[in-house]
């Protein structure tokens, strides 16, 4: 198994829930969070005053699938978060030793199923 992590705009996220639905993918954690990469924000005045926003918001996703999902999970994801501009987000794959569910104690590929 592995857990694919994916940080984009938020305005992409219906659309990458959309295709990960159109593959079975079932089990997401969406979380709100800030970050900055080669965006490196904006400068904002405010009553007179500028300053610095250089932590901008995104959506972080969390799934974990089989492995043989990885590549069309990543490609469905790529797909749907790309405008071509800075920031539209990055992908990491790490690989998952095991999955339990609670309510069964269901192990493995099953668990995430």
């Amino acid at each position: 198994m592995v857990r694919i992590e994916a940080i984009i705009r938020p305005s992409r996220l219906d659309e990458v829930k959309s295709a990960l639905d159109e593959l079975g993918v079932r089990g997401i954690s969406v979380t709100e969070i800030k970050g900055a990469g080669k965006q490196k924000g904006y400068t904002q005045h405010y009553r007179g005053s500028e300053y610095q926003v250089n932590l901008l918001p995104k959506v972080q996703l969390v799934v974990v699938v089989a492995d043989g999902q990885q590549e069309s999970v990543i490609g469905a994801i790529e797909g749907a978060a790309r405008t071509g501009e800075i920031g539209d987000g990055k992908i990491f794959v790490t690989q998952v030793l095991e999955a339990v569910r609670i309510r069964t104690g269901e192990r493995g590929d099953i668990a995430v199923s």
